[in-house]
């Protein structure tokens, strides 16, 4: 699996997790939630990936989604 997917699976499952933790536990959950959506956004602008670096430091994934920043054209 490469590692944009990796990062997809991993933001989709903290979404679940913290909609789920919000409603049986408490609401202050969806922070994480607003935590994970903004890391989205700021990763799709700068091409820096927190997750990325973290899933190839453990060796999880193939491929070069966040190798490199994007550069503006």
């Amino acid at each position: 699996m490469t590692t944009e997917k990796m990062i997809r699976v991993l933001a989709g499952s903290m979404i679940l997790i913290s909609v789920s933790l919000a409603h049986f536990v408490s609401p202050k959950w969806l922070l994480l939630t607003c935590f994970v959506g903004v890391n989205l956004i700021q990763s799709s602008f700068t091409g820096f990936c927190p997750a990325g670096i973290v899933l190839k430091r453990f060796g999880i994934g193939t491929g070069s989604c966040c190798d490199e920043p994007r550069t503006r054209r």
